[in-house]
């Protein structure tokens, strides 16, 4: 890397700043009003979750994804997701009294083998996102899928490839804030563990939890493999980081190969015995994306046309927030961002990433306790302290973004952030606890469900209108159809699919 490229940017200028988009990709369970999972199938009146624009699922038939377009601000975003969460609700509401569960750790779950993987039809797209999520229950067991989360698309025009991973390797290192500031996730249902080591306290009824924990999602329990985490993978560039990847994909894992990729009765246990099945896979705080073309490998789509936008993927649900993020959070994340492409971003070490990793984990588990200490470069700093230096960093580009604006949004937001970082009562996470005890005898599931049934009503109670449920009607009849021409136009069994798109020079350009 050259000396030039770890300077900072130079400040964006305001058409730039003009031109920020994001998006949202919210995931939740459907739960039933007791608080376990739902085990009904995707609802038919939603959809084909294959081919729908805004409504689809994640890991298991049992957990949507709504999805939000591109938009030139957060409240124009949260429109989005606010409607889209009513057409989901007046869909539930017909078909009984399922709600979507509140919190980025799951609801009561059955049984690991009970748990439903995600379906997509008959298709060879559809058979291999199915299988994909068996892999992924084989590897790391169903539960662990069940986790949930917000991904935060973010994009600045006229940024190019290398100021992206630039932006990315400092968002690794800066991102404990986000957790300590946005975590809500201190506790779980005892069905989450069973059978598990782990070194959470007992609290209440079937619940567990760490007393100063933030984000239980973003810790050991949550979306971590002891397989990647051989993984060292280079945010230097895309070439480093592509090559990491592809190496992860090409390359067999003993475990994975003992599985097998199919049962002695002919039926797939995962897609490929390669330590990474498809690049989704590879789980991280933060992603360098670009829209792919149909068929096409995301990380051909990287290399051949460089990254197009990141995507945030720490952030928890806020069970506090009817749609699990509000403006306010959304407009730190934007200065947040900025911030982290404006700053010099020195390259990444190997030493450096095992001390993210090691950052990631003490803040997730203890992050709220007093004087907790993080590593950077070689030494040890106070979480708060580093955490109120990043805040202080941010403000010109608050006054900025709220000078373009003509308010003072982004600045409320910083001091938002201030706040939290001197009195830790204040974040979602000690909010959760606070809140379990005072009124659900310490029971994270019955906190949960009476936060889920609030916001249930609550979003029924709203506006809707026969315009929006016509609309909604065609979406979900325009999907169906779009599944089924997929599902005609297939010319190859499954297995030749497979093998053609887990080709190594799939990944190529």
């Amino acid at each position: 890397m050259s000396e030039a490229s770890k300077q900072a940017p130079q400040a964006p200028a305001i058409t730039q700043l003009q031109g920020i988009r994001r998006g949202i990709e919210k995931e939740s369970l459907r739960a039933l009003p007791g608080g376990m999972l739902a085990l009904t199938p995707h609802p038919l009146q939603l959809g084909s979750a294959l081919t729908h624009d805004k409504i689809t699922t994640d890991f298991s038939e049992s957990q949507l994804e709504l999805i939000t377009g591109v938009h030139a601000s957060a409240d124009a975003c949260l429109a989005e997701l606010q409607e889209i969460h009513q057409a989901v609700y007046q869909v539930l509401q017909t078909e009984g009294e399922e709600r979507l569960w509140v919190s980025s750790m799951p609801c009561g779950l059955p049984t690991d083998e009970t748990i439903p993987l995600g379906r997509y039809g008959s298709s060879n797209v559809g058979r291999s996102k199915s299988i994909y999520r068996m892999g992924l229950g084989q590897r790391y067991g169903r539960r662990m899928q069940t986790i949930s989360g917000i991904h935060y698309n973010w994009s600045l025009p006229e940024v190019s490839t290398e100021q992206y991973f630039g932006l990315i390797r400092n968002f690794r290192r800066h991102s404990f804030l986000l957790l300590y500031l946005f975590g809500a996730s201190p506790a779980l249902c005892s069905t989450f563990v069973a059978g598990r080591q782990h070194e959470l306290q007992a609290l209440g009824s079937h619940t567990f939890h760490m007393p100063y924990g933030t984000s239980l999602r973003m810790g050991r329990l949550g979306y971590q493999s002891d397989a990647q985490s051989s993984l060292c993978v280079s945010y230097n560039c895309l070439e480093r980081y592509a090559a990491s990847l592809q190496d992860a994909l090409t390359r067999p894992y003993p475990a994975y190969e003992a599985i097998g990729v199919r049962n002695p009765g002919g039926d797939y246990n995962q897609l490929s015995p390669t330590l990474l099945q498809i690049e989704n896979e590879f789980y991280g705080t933060i992603r360098p994306k670009r829209v792919i073309r149909q068929g096409e490998r995301p990380l051909h789509a990287l290399r051949e046309r460089g990254v197009e936008y990141v995507e945030v993927r720490c952030m928890d649900l806020d069970p506090f927030e009817p749609l699990g993020i509000n403006a306010q959070t959304m407009r730190f994340l934007d200065v947040f961002l900025l911030h982290c492409l404006t700053q010099a971003s020195a390259p990444d070490t190997p030493e450096e990433i095992a001390a993210l990793g090691a950052n990631q984990h003490r803040t997730a588990a203890r992050g709220r306790e007093p004087g907790l200490r993080l590593q950077r470069g070689g030494a040890e700093v106070d979480l708060r302290e580093w955490g109120a230096e990043i805040v202080e960093q941010c403000a010109p580009l608050a006054a900025q973004l709220d000078a373009l604006q003509g308010g003072s949004e982004h600045a409320e937001a910083l001091a938002m952030a201030r706040a939290r970082l001197a009195d830790a009562a204040l974040t979602p996470s000690a909010r959760v606890l606070a809140a379990m005890k005072q009124d659900f005898g310490d029971s994270h599931v019955a906190f949960i469900r009476a936060q889920s049934e609030q916001t249930r009503q609550r979003l029924l109670a709203l506006p809707w209108s026969e315009a929006q449920t016509d609309r909604y009607v065609r979406m979900a009849a325009e999907s169906i159809a779009a599944q089924r021409r997929i599902e005609a136009a297939d010319t190859v069994d499954f297995e030749t699919y497979r093998q053609q798109y887990l080709a190594a020079q799939s990944l190529v350009v």
